[in-house]
């Protein structure tokens, strides 16, 4: 997490637009017959493993690495943001849930430079619509929070209009800040059983959790040999 938030900062103070996916089990699967998800997992900035699918298979190919989930990277930024002021807006859920969101973290984190908030309930041929509407407040960080692969293909397609200097993907995330959806337990998250805990709570996501097997049978499949990428 720490490399992430730092890579991250990197890339606010270069200027220049970049697009960071958190990839979860379920994306990957998605990209398997998403050509375009599969090219911006690929040629993104910085891809994180957002579940324990995930570095699980890494660790199969040899790759050691902990888990880095897009609500926590969000986390991080908007404590970042109280510290060092760096601007940030808020994308996604449905109407209300980001205002209330920006609401709960300036208060977690006084001094949270949350900018604008708008909600994610408009239709693909909206987003440069939208897009021209967020860009006049100009932010460092853009949390997009649409779910794979509507944020992130939402984030490619207008990033250089947006032009924030961060932009990412963070599924469900303004609905943890805005206190709409709990995270599970301590222990449970211990446990490696947050998916579970988050299909039980929410039983819309048994579409996401119906692709963990499908993942792991990419992975038990794959022949390509440690250190692969």
């Amino acid at each position: 997490m720490d490399e992430t938030i730092g890579e991250i900062e990197k890339m606010i103070l270069s200027g220049e637009p970049h697009l960071v996916a958190t990839a979860d089990a379920s994306g990957i699967v998605i990209a398997q017959s998403d050509p375009e998800l599969m090219a911006i997992y690929q040629g993104c900035a910085l891809a994180t493993p957002d579940s324990y699918g995930v570095v699980w298979a890494l660790r199969k190919k040899g790759v050691h690495v902990d888990r880095v989930s897009g609500v926590d990277v969000a986390d991080r930024l908007c404590e970042l943001s109280a510290r060092k002021g760096y601007t940030i807006y808020l994308l996604g859920s449905e109407p209300g849930v980001a205002d209330a969101a920006a609401e709960r973290m300036r208060l977690k984190y006084p001094g949270c430079q949350i900018i604008g908030t708008h909600h994610g309930y408009f239709p693909a041929t909206d987003d440069e619509f939208i897009a021209q509407e967020v860009a006049p407040s100009n932010p460092d960080i853009l949390l997009v929070a649409m779910g794979i692969p509507r944020q992130e293909k939402f984030i490619l397609k207008t990033m250089q209009i947006v032009r924030a200097r961060v932009a990412i993907g963070v599924g469900g995330s303004l609905d943890v800040f805005s206190g709409r959806a709990k995270r599970a337990p301590v222990i449970v998250q211990k446990l490696k059983l947050e998916w579970l805990w988050r299909t039980i709570s929410n039983p819309k996501k048994i579409s996401k959790a119906k692709t963990l097997p499908q993942f792991a049978k990419l992975v038990l499949l794959d022949k390509s040999g440690k250190g692969s990428k």
